[in-house]
């Protein structure tokens, strides 16, 4: 496969300069730039399934609310900590995603 990187930098440096090339050319160009989007794609996709794990610091930056909210929540069990590092609690995203979308959590296993 050729490189074609080297065009992406030449059509910005140089837009208003024609080129000419065989429909071929042309087909392979299309083609490795859907291979290259759809692999970009599937990354963002898996990470994002991915669970992330954040302090309870975070947790109230993203939702806006108190030390004392995230500890009642925690005590009603609505937000309850995947586990804990060191004492320090850890949140996952995913409930903290359900909550600002005004759903309920599941309860996680704390450890």
């Amino acid at each position: 496969m050729k490189d074609y990187s080297s065009l992406l930098q030449l059509a910005k440096e140089c837009p208003g300069l024609q080129v000419s090339i065989t429909l071929g050319d042309l087909v392979e160009a299309i083609q490795y730039a859907i291979a290259e989007t759809k692999r970009e794609l599937e990354q963002v996709i898996a990470d994002s399934k991915a669970e992330t794990y954040i302090t309870r610091e975070k947790v109230m930056e993203i939702t806006g609310k108190s030390a004392v909210t995230i500890w009642r929540w925690q005590k009603e069990k609505y937000l309850v900590p995947a586990s804990t590092v060191g004492g320090t609690y850890r949140y996952r995203m995913s409930d903290v995603r359900r909550i600002m979308e005004g759903g309920d959590t599941q309860e996680g296993d704390a450890v």
